[in-house]
């Protein structure tokens, strides 16, 4: 599968599994520099997945009258 193809959950188990393996030391410098940028390449897509998905939520958002209108995302934090 390539990596741009992956599911939001699958990079996200993925992620999980690369920062076990680099926070258990028990990775070679070069492994880890291979892991941290294929965490990296994760990080990248998970975030575009994310600003996908908002740009989806702005677009379905219901109005008073039952037609869906847009409204600006407001993040809880």
């Amino acid at each position: 599968m390539a990596k741009d193809s992956k599911t939001f959950e699958a990079s996200m188990t993925r992620l999980e599994e690369i920062v076990s393996k680099l926070d258990s030391g028990a990775v070679s410098l070069e492994d880890a520099l291979k892991l941290f940028e294929e965490g990296t390449a994760l990080v990248c897509g998970c975030s575009k997945l994310l600003d996908e998905a908002e740009l989806k939520v702005v677009k379905l958002i219901e109005g008073a009258d039952g037609a869906p209108v847009e409204e600006e995302f407001h993040d809880a934090e």
